[in-house]
């Protein structure tokens, strides 16, 4: 029996190293890749982490808000830094002197933790709208502290849907918020506008304390003519449908109306902007070649008394530093 046992176990491992051996023969060694398939693989694991790192929610950016004044908002939940506002000296405002004041006491009240309403600056286009908010968060901010500063943020018109998102970053923070958006009007069938609406009044949640919203527009009531002609004529209701849309402006409490200026508010303006920036020319020269310029554009407002001052500038060597 033992002889019988060893003689078994002699023929399993004989077994065993010959089956080895014939696995051993057959394997091959892994074929390396070519250089135009590793490089379709690192394409394909890029764009991979690229969706991924997309998806991923952005950080929260509550913390970062001592770092600036003003900030861009992104609708995936980034705020961007703006070191330096693009701005004019609220000195130079000219022909807006009574918007100015309003606007300002409406400012300084929100800085100073009362009660303020959402602001709607409207009117012709170039005279001072976008201008006048940034001049006075400027203003306000001048001799402040920098945990009592107010901070300026800018949505853009196509992002208003992400309005909420934006409310709710903005809402546990110890600062105090103008929430602003330039050129702010709708068209079509964009239902954005429900949105914004929610914000102002009609949501649960409503706007936060901390934050104010200030929009500008060409159009008094957001909306174009043929938007509120196309919803009178296709509702069972008409004049419920139209209070739909126009309502959207009613919410704000502060509306600003800007119109065109007349000649004289128009000469004001450039011959501030030439005073401030010690552009020496003569009065009457200066005053020709203004009138000149605007009739050359068709119009006259403070964008265009911008404009013939940089083309003076330029022409006479004058750098425009300090705007």
């Amino acid at each position: 029996m033992p002889k019988k046992a060893k003689k078994t176990t002699s023929k399993t491992t004989s077994k065993a190293a010959a089956k080895a051996s014939s696995n051993a023969a057959t394997k091959r060694p892994a074929k390396a890749l070519d250089g135009a398939t590793a490089e379709r693989i690192a394409t394909a694991l890029e764009t991979i982490a690229g969706h991924l790192a997309a998806a991923s929610p952005a950080p929260n950016p509550a913390g970062s808000f001592g770092s600036a004044d003003a900030f861009i908002w992104h609708p995936d939940g980034r705020l961007s830094p703006v070191p330096r506002v693009s701005r004019v000296e609220i000195g130079l405002l000219k022909g807006v002197d009574r918007m100015r004041d309003i606007l300002m006491e409406n400012t300084e009240r929100f800085a100073n933790g009362l009660p303020a309403n959402n602001a709607l600056l409207w009117g012709a286009r170039g005279m001072g709208k976008s201008s006048l908010v940034k001049a006075a968060h400027a203003t306000l901010n001048a001799d402040r502290k920098p945990a009592d500063r107010l901070k300026l943020i800018e949505i853009h018109r196509e992002d208003i849907e992400s309005l909420p998102a934006l409310m709710e970053v903005l809402r546990d923070s110890p600062f105090r918020f103008i929430v602003f958006c330039d050129d702010l009007s709708f068209d079509g069938n964009d239902a954005s506008y429900k949105s914004l609406k929610a914000v102002l009044e009609g949501g649960i949640e409503g706007r936060p304390d901390n934050v104010i919203l200030y929009a500008t527009s060409n159009r008094r009531h957001l909306l174009a003519r043929e938007m509120i002609e196309n919803e009178r004529s296709t509702a069972i209701n008409p004049g419920e449908a139209v209070e739909e849309k126009v309502s959207l402006s009613d919410r704000f409490g502060l509306w600003l109306g800007f119109h065109r200026c007349s000649q004289d508010e128009y000469l004001a303006m450039v011959k501030g902007y030439c005073d401030h920036f010690g552009i020496g020319i003569d009065a009457d020269e200066l005053e020709r070649e203004a009138l000149e310029w605007s009739t050359t554009r068709g119009s006259r407002s403070g964008r265009v008394a911008w404009q013939f001052t940089q083309e003076l500038a330029g022409r006479l060597g004058v750098k425009l530093s300090g705007r």
